[in-house]
């Protein structure tokens, strides 16, 4: 008997572990190893991350998305700062808080209709510089696709962080979803990251197939300085690092890490295509990554979320978003695209 439900298009959380990355995990259930990161998984997981994004960065393996989110902010700030980010940002919506009360920052938000913020934006909180009665600015985050679905690019990346440089200001980016920005994109990582600027880097596993984990990683090794105790403290620190690590190394092994998140974006297209086919639905967000934002008509969306679950992104505009996974199929899309043709077409 299963436990499981049909495939949906909530989110790529929802999705399983890719065979290749279970079967790593298998392998390494093997005797026994050193604890806490000192093992052979680890350093070779972290030669993987070397190669793919410079040979001078320090990388260090956590539990969760929020978690990772929350350590690099809380390595780059001290609780009279602030971290700039888009209104829309996970760490703003849904992060229950924790970024700010585990740095003791305050989150200014940018209005962000596409999901991105601008040089414009971070402006517009580069004032009371110095005056001890406001919270001092000191970090600008980005997420990388932004939660509308949208990809910046390495020229939008580097305008960002030339312009919080010159203020003092370093960048933080939520890469959740950073393989399916690379993808989309046709570009190293190294072009939306290290070279474009980016001086701290989440690193989703979870949402790319692995069953769990997150990466940190400082771009500058300084700033790494302490992160080891905030890491700990923070009750991150996993004992059997190698079961997060040995995931690393297979989802960084031949592309492995490219290929599930081209295919995620390539059915997000598929999706888009053919929903665009059906009258009265209508695409409200650019398609650049694995997100599907539309509007439908209300009464049809609890007959469709029985059947492939997914999320009403704004209940106001009954607008849903479909979300693909590294093992979202053809067959699957144009089965709830059937689904949904017929549940118009029955109104």
């Amino acid at each position: 008997m299963t436990e499981t439900t049909p495939k949906g298009f909530a989110s790529d959380n929802n999705a399983g572990v890719h065979p290749e990355i279970l079967k790593a995990m298998v392998l390494a259930n093997t005797g026994h190893t050193r604890a806490y990161g000192d093992d052979p998984f680890t350093r070779r997981a972290v030669d993987k991350f070397k190669k793919l994004l410079g040979e001078t960065i320090e990388v260090y393996f956590v539990f969760l998305g929020t978690g990772a989110n929350v350590l690099a902010l809380q390595a780059a700030t001290r609780p009279f700062h602030s971290v700039i980010c888009a209104e829309t940002a996970h760490i703003h919506v849904d992060e229950c808080g924790a970024p700010e009360k585990f740095t003791g920052c305050k989150l200014l938000t940018i209005p962000a209709p596409d999901g991105k913020i601008t040089v414009d934006g971070i402006k517009a909180h580069l004032h009371g510089i110095g005056f001890e009665h406001h919270a001092q600015p000191r970090v600008v985050s980005i997420t990388q696709p932004t939660e509308l679905g949208t990809v910046y690019t390495p020229e939008e990346i580097r305008r960002l962080t030339d312009f919080a440089h010159e203020n003092g200001l370093i960048v933080h980016m939520d890469g959740a979803r950073i393989a399916n920005a690379a993808a989309a994109l046709n570009v190293n990582l190294r072009d939306i990251t290290a070279d474009a600027g980016i001086d701290l880097l989440s690193f989703g596993g979870a949402k790319n197939g692995m069953m769990y984990g997150e990466a940190v990683v400082f771009f500058n090794a300084d700033s790494a300085r302490d992160f080891k105790y905030i890491r700990k403290q923070s009750m991150q620190l996993a004992s059997k690092m190698r079961f997060i690590s040995v995931q690393f190394e297979a989802l960084l092994t031949d592309d492995l890490w490219w290929k599930n998140a081209s295919h995620a974006n390539a059915m997000a297209k598929l999706l888009a295509r053919e929903v665009e086919r059906i009258p009265g639905i209508r695409i409200t967000r650019k398609v650049e990554s694995n997100g599907v934002f539309a509007v439908l008509p209300p009464h049809l969306i609890p007959g469709l979320q029985r059947k492939y679950f997914f999320y009403v992104w704004n209940e106001s505009a009954s607008e849903v978003r479909w979300m693909t996974s590294f093992d979202t199929t053809p067959e699957e899309v144009f089965d709830f695209i059937e689904s949904l043709r017929q549940a118009v077409a029955e109104t």
